[in-house]
């Protein structure tokens, strides 16, 4: 079996996606021209993707997030939002992921006159019926735009739909200039709810970012978080020989981190692949696992992600598993639902693939 089709098959859990960056192409030709709407550049599935590719892989998040304008255009209407919630759900469940937990900011989704319930409840609709066609579990996080006002407002509507598939609250978008701090009242609320809270950090500035999402703002999970090897010592072989204050508190509380390689090259968070902190951060013991940021912007899947720390790091099998259990035991969902996942899904689908591969070795 080929590396990538073992990856494909085994339960993979994916904590860090965003819906607005997945897009189908076909599914972006296909509403553009349903909204009469004229901007794309191009209306063949492989050249748009392409498309969305380059203009993403400049190096830098500004230009990352431009294609966004072209995506969040296609998700105005209730119909549009839950179709690309399902898509989503049924690409995870072609990916070989058993648990996906997407993100969007619902600010974005209100061009056309909808509500922010409307547009929460039409993609939780969506991801309720392909939980329930293709068996992928979910839960939902709700962005607070760094460069916008209303966090505290997101956090009361991520709060609201708690009961109805919103797991957590998130704070994304451009880093330089808009530090988390600046949100405190939207997640002193979300701490008062005892509810749970993502951050994107460390991505496109340094560890102060990642110091003030912990410290400041109660992160329980950290998106990205590159740039804690600024706090982390290496020696002249490339292993972490001491750690600062605040990678040591980071991997002596078990803080979850959403790594994305791919993504981290293309929007220049990392120069290349191989200085990637990743596998120094895995080695050492910190709770890290791999996510796909957005998968039409980075061509990218779970599968990929993983075949990629394979070629360039030599993770294994056992690795993955591993991975995936780290991210399994970081998902937002009640801890009661999470050993399912864990003990019925993830162990018992590495176990059938190692006893596969052992066949296949002596037939």
């Amino acid at each position: 079996m080929k590396t990538e089709d073992i990856i494909r098959e085994v339960p993979k859990v994916q904590l860090h996606d965003h819906l607005d960056g997945g897009l189908r192409p076909e599914t972006l030709i296909d509403l553009a021209k349903e909204f009469k709407y004229k901007k794309l550049p191009t209306t063949d599935p492989e050249e748009l993707s392409n498309w969305f590719f380059r203009g993403a892989n400049k190096g830098n998040l500004v230009e990352y997030l431009q294609g966004f304008e072209h995506t969040i255009a296609m998700m105005q209407t209730k119909e549009s939002l839950e179709r690309i919630a399902y898509e989503m759900m049924e690409d995870m469940k072609n990916d070989g992921v058993c648990y996906v937990e997407t993100r969007f900011a619902p600010v974005f989704h209100l061009e056309k006159g909808l509500y922010y319930e409307d547009v929460v409840n039409a993609v939780l609709e969506g991801l309720e019926k392909g939980k329930k066609d293709f068996g992928v579990g979910y839960g939902l996080i709700l962005c607070g735009m760094r460069n916008m006002k209303n966090t505290l407002e997101i956090a009361e509507l991520a709060v609201n739909f708690r009961e109805k598939g919103v797991v957590g609250f998130d704070l994304a978008g451009e880093e330089g200039g808009y530090p988390p701090k600046k949100h405190l009242e939207a997640f002193q609320y979300i701490k008062k709810e005892n509810f749970s809270i993502t951050i994107h950090a460390g991505e496109a500035f340094g560890k102060e970012s990642i110091w003030q999402a912990i410290q400041f703002c109660g992160a329980h999970r950290i998106g990205h978080a590159t740039r804690l090897m600024e706090d982390i010592h290496v020696d002249r072989d490339g292993n972490i020989s001491g750690m600062g204050e605040l990678a040591q508190y980071i991997l002596d509380k078990r803080i979850p981190l959403e790594i994305c390689l791919l993504s981290n090259v293309h929007t220049g968070a990392v120069d290349k692949l191989e200085n990637h902190p990743f596998y120094k951060l895995y080695k050492a013991k910190f709770r890290v696992f791999l996510n796909t940021d957005d998968r039409l912007m980075s061509d990218t899947t779970l599968t990929k992600e993983y075949s990629t720390a394979t070629d360039m790091f030599g993770v294994s099998l056992d690795d993955i598993e591993k991975l995936n259990i780290n991210a399994m035991k970081s998902a937002f969902i009640p801890y009661k639902d999470r050993l399912p996942y864990i003990y019925d899904i993830i162990k018992p689908g590495y176990q059938k693939m190692r006893e596969k591969l052992t066949s296949l070795k002596y037939d």
